[in-house]
């Protein structure tokens, strides 16, 4: 929370005092020019919002510090996303406090001066880590009010518990600094800034938009990539894969937006597969769930399912279409006004309806449908799809009522994503069927008209999938920049 000390490490060589008179000398301070960011004005309005919704309070939003990964070795740092939402600021420990007067100020480490050791001596120096910016240049940069981030506690300390919200969860020194009179109180009014921040993320402006589509045409050039890299005819690891689309996000984008899921053959039945420790075989089906994060950190979430030797089975496509039939129902029936749910129910009864035709629906397609059974839900665990934005499961503090249980909106982006998933050991699915895995996702953004399919770049029809895997096979290997 507070500037804290130079950090060292116990197996960092001793200073003498010749090297740290030399050290302190002959350095030169550059002026870095730097604009206001044009995203500026969107922070500035969302700030606004969330004060108009709690008149009179304080609020308090943490990003959160860096993480230990093992021993002196830190997590790479990404920022909390609703402090991002509100600030655009991604350095670690920096702590927004927005007043009553609408006036808010962002504390934050400040620049090291070169009188003091710490530019080289700390590991958060800037011979360390690179450059830091002044309270300055941030404040220009983001359009926001800056102050020492060791100001801190006597700002906290000025806040008045039955009059300050603090997004928890985040910053264990914030959280033990603005201590609420009742618990049980507090916990729902800051529960609620976490609501009121979700339910503003629902609508995407036009900004938040284009780092979407930025997102996922990278995400596309990563499919493409990895495709290029894909054997039809020998094995290759899941990791590989992984690998291989991981650079993209890496080169095209601040990095992944989540764990990528790879999932060979048997592999691609299982949800939250993250091992990726198989190997693709020739024959078998590839389902590969992955997404790029954008600079800005809004991420893309796309699923395809691809047969390994470039030719679906007969029965592996049967199972595709189905899940393909399901899938564009779904994004037929989005449109604003439209209940969650019924989306939900859209997709679902098509792939019930498809495990009918398959034999294996013990019940009927109304039985298996109603809400006491949702029979059919053993080979589909999952819902239809979820929004989408700064996290892959975006507006996740949201009421039901605006969300799982209220109708799209115009802005509204989110996944469409059915699935079939036959698991390796289940008896009661013909041996033919065990090991299938299909998903098939696609990033979706509301409009007046109704879905708009921002992941279009990559097909989705069994053909087209037979026919893109072909074309970038015989394309070569990953695209250089």
């Amino acid at each position: 929370m507070s500037d804290e000390k130079p950090r060292t490490e116990s197996h960092d060589p001793d200073y003498p005092e010749k090297l740290l008179e030399f050290m302190r000398t002959g350095w030169r301070d550059d002026a870095v020019p730097v604009p206001e960011r044009p995203q500026a004005a969107h922070h500035a309005r969302r700030r606004a919002a969330v004060s108009a919704a709690f008149p009179g309070e304080i609020i308090v939003v943490p990003t959160g510090p860096e993480r230990v990964r093992a021993n002196d070795s830190n997590y790479p740092f990404r920022p909390g996303s609703d402090f991002a939402y509100l600030t655009g600021d991604y350095d670690p420990g920096s702590v927004l406090i927005l007043h009553p007067s609408g006036d808010a100020v962002l504390y934050t480490k400040v620049r090291a001066s070169r009188d003091s050791d710490e530019f080289f001596r700390s590991r958060d120096g800037e011979l360390w880590v690179g450059r830091r910016q002044t309270l300055d240049e941030k404040a220009t940069e983001l359009g926001i009010s800056t102050a020492p981030l060791a100001e801190l506690p006597a700002a906290l300390a000025d806040c008045p518990p039955g009059r300050t919200r603090v997004l928890r969860g985040f910053d264990p020194v914030v959280d033990a600094a603005v201590l609420p009179y009742d618990i049980e109180e507090a916990g729902a009014r800051d529960a609620e800034l976490g609501r009121v921040i979700s339910e503003l993320k629902l609508v995407k402006d036009e900004w938040e938009i284009a780092q979407l589509r930025a997102a996922i045409d990278a995400t596309v050039r990563g499919f493409e990539d990895v495709a290029r890299i894909l054997p039809a005819d020998r094995g290759i690891s899941e990791r590989l894969i992984e690998g291989v689309f991981g650079l993209r996000a890496r080169h095209d984008g601040n990095g992944l937006g989540y764990s990528s899921i790879v999932g060979a053959g048997a592999h691609g039945t299982i949800l939250h597969w993250i091992h990726n420790h198989g190997t693709t075989l020739p024959g078998e089906l590839l389902l590969m769930d992955m997404g790029v994060e954008s600079h800005h950190l809004y991420t893309a979430d796309v699923t395809r399912t691809v047969p390994v030797s470039g030719t679906f089975t007969p029965l592996q496509r049967q199972v595709y279409d189905i899940v393909y039939a399901s899938q564009q129902a779904g994004i037929e029936f989005i449109k604003p006004g439209v209940h969650f749910r019924e989306v939900h129910l859209t997709c679902m009864r098509v792939l019930a309806e498809g495990l009918d035709a398959l034999g294996i629906l013990p019940v009927s397609v109304d039985e298996a449908m109603d809400k006491e059974s949702t029979l059919y839900r053993r080979w589909s665990l999952h819902g239809f799809g979820h929004m989408l934005g700064l996290d892959v499961h975006d507006c996740a503090r949201a009421r039901k009522e605006k969300y799982r249980e209220g109708d799209l909106d115009e802005g509204y982006v989110l996944t469409v994503e059915p699935g079939l998933y036959f698991q390796p050991e289940d008896d009661l699915v013909p041996a033919e069927l065990r090991g299938i895995g299909v998903r098939i996702e696609d990033d979706i953004l509301v409009t007046a008209e109704g879905a708009v399919v921002l992941s279009d770049g990559l097909p989705r029809r069994s053909a087209d999938v037979e026919s893109w895997l072909a074309a970038q096979r015989e394309a070569g290997g990953p695209r250089l920049p």
